[in-house]
Formats: C-alpha cells, sequence, structure tokens
C-alpha cells in the first residue's frame, strides 16, 4: 500500500503523462491537422524526381526553382505527404497535372500554407476540374471568395479563378 505522499507524487507524474498525451499536437496521440511540426521535408530534387516519376509537370513564371523568388516554383521544404497527395491526384484522376506555385515566396502566411510545405498549385484543366467538382464535396466559399472542395481524406481544393490551390493535411490515400 502506498503512503498518501507517494500516492500524491505518483497520481501527479500520471496526470503528466496523460496530460502530454492528450494535448492536441503534443503527444503520442495527437495527430491530423494539429501537428503542423510532425512533417517529413524534401528538397527542390527529391520532390522534382517524385512528379517526374509520376508524369507531373511543373512551370514557373520566371523559369526558376529559387525559395526565395517569388516569379519562381520551388519545392524545397515541401512537406512529403504534400508531394505524395500530388501524385495520389495525379493516379486517381488521370489528368495532366502542372504545378505553377510551391513553397516559393509571395502566397500568403500561415501555418498551413505554400511556404510551409502545405500547398501547391496547379493549373486549370477541364479535367481536373470535372473530377474536382464530381469527386469532391463543395464546402462552400473561402474567406477570399474562393469556392471550396474537400477530398474523402480532408484536403481542400480551392478555384481561384486561373488556378487550383491545394491544401493538403495528409497523402490523400496514399
Amino acid at each position: 500500500m502506498l503512503h498518501r505522499p507517494k500516492l500524491r507524487s505518483a497520481l501527479s507524474a500520471l496526470a503528466l503523462v496523460l496530460g502530454a498525451l492528450f494535448v492536441p499536437g503534443v503527444g503520442a496521440f495527437g495527430s491530423g491537422a494539429t501537428e503542423a511540426h510532425a512533417v517529413t521535408k524534401l528538397t527542390h530534387a527529391q520532390a522534382t524526381s517524385r512528379f517526374s516519376s509520376s508524369g507531373i509537370t511543373w512551370s514557373s513564371s520566371g523559369g526558376c526553382s529559387n525559395r526565395n523568388n517569388a516569379t519562381c516554383t520551388s519545392f524545397d521544404q515541401l512537406n512529403l505527404a504534400t508531394a505524395q497527395g500530388a501524385q495520389t491526384l495525379k493516379s486517381a484522376t488521370g489528368c495532366a497535372l502542372n504545378i505553377t506555385g510551391g513553397t516559393e515566396t509571395g502566397h500568403a502566411s500561415g501555418t498551413y500554407s505554400h511556404w510551409n510545405g502545405y500547398k501547391l498549385d496547379y493549373g486549370k484543366s477541364t479535367c481536373l476540374t470535372n473530377y474536382i467538382h464530381t469527386t469532391f464535396s463543395y464546402i462552400g466559399l473561402r474567406g477570399d471568395g474562393a469556392p471550396q472542395y474537400q477530398s474523402g481524406s480532408g484536403n481542400i481544393y480551392a478555384d481561384e479563378g486561373n488556378h487550383w490551390d491545394v491544401l493538403y493535411y495528409n497523402c490523400g490515400g496514399c
């Protein structure tokens, strides 16, 4: 039998452990969008290798890949799950995919941003737009007025007029 001081100490230690386990984004049971820090980052070369192997193209208005130049299209610091999400989308749709925006500066900021590796922009095509409209659920307008669609895995596709802005919380079922 534990004495009261030892019992209090043991219960306090248990409470600390359980508290850490159940705080979103901190403990062993945190998952999904709350774990912005628990991601694998890719280099530009690693991401382009993945995209090439899946038949995904990319383009840059500046013809460059410098992350610190807004006219470039860079994949430095892209999340692995984001790259895998692009590969899943290509495989699922069979559409030609051209990435027009990656992790370069010049996009909106925030935790789930291009800069932090969670987003890619795709050039518009009839094939891709039809797939999104018929496969994903319309979830309303984003704050800037862009219509949004959510995949079954929770990723969000926003129609920004001349391109699709895609937020990848996960790899989309890879």
